[in-house]
């Protein structure tokens, strides 16, 4: 095997694959780095104890938080990334998102480009990666979105009633956009058979629009799309001007493994593409690579996340319970009282006693043991997400140690709005849920479960702009100083929004694509 390539696209998440799916066509050789393996489909996929209890996917490597407190991170390592495992949930960023916008903690950042540049490819993301929704329901659309080529997801019974319940408050619960294979009107064709699993389990009927379904494998067949597994890159060499990425250099089963490719993209995640950076300082490059500025690693966000789970008060009849969501509040308070952005509702995937016990069996208070949370879960569980937005902060960074541990550096900010949220939502639950359950009075504060949730929504170590001193990135996404390295993964990304990262990741990776394809010729 030849090893010089036109591009080679290290890691095959969200933004690797789609990238090399965008460029596929070309003809151009293709060389996909990918750390893990072929997840194989199998019936454990499915189990609760495997996935939650056991964590047979995760990865086992250990990062260290701010205190040097080591933490085994919930991310996974297999060909389509984190995607393999994600909720499915896939929602365009507002057009307030790539604005300056004052919140309580502080200022979120302009973004170097608008709504009106991303927009002709969320619409073809969104179809591409069959994501399910309606339009003109939810309060922050801008009103010109085309129809979502899927229609949304219908409610089941429980959950109808529940938007029935909080439209009665004057709220607008909208359809929340889901990427699935689920044609409710003909069943049998449909891949997807409501197994409850979108959230956090990978699909054994390749229904869920992951990376690994919709952009890695339709590629594999063709001859200048090469994919090579067990690939995990340490660092990247340049010439002597230190102006062009020259090697990659990746380790191995077998030892360490060094190729040549004209143009070199980083889709490693937020956190290790700004580690591989750190790793390849040179002399041209002494800070790292790619790090003039001193921001790669700085401006990490997640999002502020709350889970509410509750027991209603009566039995609901819910399978898939994953479609509603509400953008009321994601501005400001409309009853007045707080004109800042508090952020976004959605309702989460079926949880079973194991997942509970899986996922925050460290955190549960006594009257919430996993033998209680069994006999309680038969048709009454109530699950639903807060999201805010989690400012970029410049202390909040991934650094690499001398020792190669990596270190994130994370202290908790813009709360207010987000605990205004959890209350409102919480008191919105009234005459739904069971208050005398203990369940019912406890909320999973997720932005405190750094390990968990932490970094399932990792964005901003290598945020693009215009100043060269102010980012890493252009707006092409190329580094400012190097002349064929780009990062396409949600390190570009400028502040974290409050919704989930995975479409304008794929979004801006098509954008990137075509970028490539005009420099390419």
């Amino acid at each position: 095997m030849a090893d010089a390539f036109d591009i080679i696209i290290i890691g095959s998440g969200a933004g690797g694959a789609t990238l090399a799916q965008r460029l596929a066509p070309t003809g151009k050789k293709i060389l996909i780095l990918e750390r893990g393996e072929h997840l194989p489909r199998e019936v454990e996929n499915w189990d609760p104890k495997t996935v939650f209890i056991d964590k047979k996917y995760n990865t086992k490597e250990q990062w260290y938080d701010l205190k040097g407190k080591p933490f085994v991170p919930a991310t996974h390592y297999w060909v389509g990334g984190n995607t393999t495992f994600y909720g499915a949930a896939l929602m365009r960023l507002r057009k307030g998102d790539f604005e300056r916008t004052q919140h309580a903690g502080g200022i979120s950042p302009e973004w170097p480009i608008k709504l009106a540049d991303m927009a002709p490819y969320y619409d073809e993301a969104e179809r591409h990666w069959r994501v399910h929704g309606a339009r003109g329901v939810d309060p922050t659309e801008t009103g010109d979105e085309p129809p979502y080529a899927y229609p949304a997801i219908k409610d089941d019974p429980g959950i109808a009633k529940l938007r029935v319940h909080l439209e009665q408050q004057g709220w607008k619960p909208f359809s929340l956009p889901l990427g699935v294979d689920l044609d409710q009107e003909h069943p049998v064709t449909s891949a997807c058979i409501k197994c409850k699993t979108c959230g956090g389990y990978p699909c054994l009927v390749k229904a869920k629009s992951d990376a690994r379904t919709l952009a890695i494998e339709p590629i594999l067949h063709l001859p200048n799309v090469t994919l090579l597994t067990g690939r995990k890159v340490v660092r990247l060499e340049t010439d002597g001007a230190g102006r062009s990425v020259t090697e990659v250099v990746c380790e191995t089963e077998h030892g360490e493994e060094r190729w040549n490719g004209d143009i070199v993209a980083l889709a490693a995640g937020a956190v290790n593409t700004a580690v591989i950076l750190q790793a390849s300082h040179n002399a041209a490059h002494p800070n790292g690579l790619a790090n003039g500025s001193d921001q790669v690693g700085r401006n990490y966000a997640f999002h502020t996340l709350t889970a509410m789970v509750s027991l209603t008060a009566a039995p609901v009849d819910t399978v898939f319970p994953k479609t509603l969501a509400v953008n009321d509040f994601y501005w400001n308070d409309p009853r007045g009282g707080f004109d800042l952005p508090m952020g976004h509702i959605q309702m989460l995937e079926y949880m079973s006693g194991k997942t509970l016990e899986g996922q925050v069996s460290d955190w549960l208070p006594p009257a919430l043991a996993p033998d209680h949370l069994m006999d309680a879960m038969a048709h009454r569980m109530l699950s639903m997400l807060v999201i805010s937005e989690d400012l970029p902060m410049p202390d909040n960074r991934v650094r690499l140690g001398r020792d190669g541990r990596i270190n994130l550096d994370y202290t908790h900010n813009n709360l207010e709005g987000h605990e205004r949220l959890v209350k409102t939502l919480d008191a919105a639950l009234d005459g739904f849920v069971d208050r005398a359950h203990p369940i019912s009075q406890h909320h999973f504060d997720l932005s405190s479960l750094l390990p968990l949730y932490g970094t399932a929504h990792q964005v901003g170590t290598t945020r693009f702009g215009h100043d060269p001193k102010s980012s890493v990135l252009d707006v092409n996404c190329k580094a400012h100083e190097l002349d064929n390295l780009y990062v396409v993964d949600s390190s570009f990304f400028v502040s974290s929004a409050a919704v989930n990262p995975t479409l304008t990741i794929v979004a801006n990776a098509m954008r990137v694509g075509d970028h490539l394809k005009e420099r390419l010729g």
